[in-house]
């Protein structure tokens, strides 16, 4: 099975998890906030795990930037624990990096162009870049109109932003791997990687958000 169809799979399983959870806020149940602390959780075992697994004396040399990733890994488990409390603002973050992500990754392997930042990643261009951030508006933007049924202009802002904030939270990630000297931060995802890996655009984005309603 190649690589493009164990991330459609995954993709497609992750999706259906986040309507499940969504159906079980409208019966009254706190599944997206839940669903929300497990994952950020498991992003900290992964991170701690891959820790472990690497030689002492590359943890010993990036001390400072490793511990203050793993610092911020738990700042963003304070902020879905509050802003989790507001199921639709998770699923409308949820959205828009997905959409962003899905559209960075697909028009990024089509047009393909100038690298953003080759040291840290390979893969991931300007074009990329614009056109995750035309996507994840787009998904914001309808997120009203489907739930609402009106259009909001600020949704087109906090797309914009959150599309933003997701791809550099996905560079951000990349440098701790290129720091650590490995690929992925797990394989618990078939052609994703690690839950960090597929869940790092919620690393400034989720704390952001948090910051906001404070």
């Amino acid at each position: 099975m190649s690589n493009t169809t164990q991330r459609i799979i995954v993709g497609t399983i992750m999706a259906s998890i986040a309507a499940l959870a969504a159906l079980g806020e409208y019966f009254g149940l706190p599944a997206v906030r839940i669903l929300g602390i497990v994952v950020v959780l498991a992003m900290i075992v992964e991170f701690v795990l891959c820790l472990r697994r690497v030689p002492r004396d590359i943890v010993r040399a990036n001390k400072l930037s490793l511990g203050g990733f793993l610092v911020w890994l738990f700042v963003m488990l304070a902020a879905i624990n509050v802003v989790g409390a507001r199921p639709w603002i998770v699923l409308l973050l949820l959205m828009i990096i997905c959409a962003a992500d899905i559209g960075a990754w697909l028009f990024g392997r089509i047009i393909g162009g100038d690298k953003m930042w080759e040291r840290l990643s390979a893969n991931k261009t300007w074009s990329g870049q614009i056109a995750g951030v035309a996507c994840g508006t787009f998904a914001g933007v309808m997120y009203g109109l489907l739930g609402a049924d009106t259009f909001m202009p600020q949704l087109m802002w906090i797309g914009i932003s959150v599309s933003l904030l997701s791809q550099y939270g996905d560079l951000t990630a990349s440098w701790i791997k290129r720091k650590l000297g490995i690929k992925d931060f797990g394989r618990i995802l078939p052609g994703h990687g690690g839950v960090l890996d597929r869940f790092d655009g919620w690393i400034y984005a989720l704390p952001l958000v948090w910051l906001v309603m404070l």
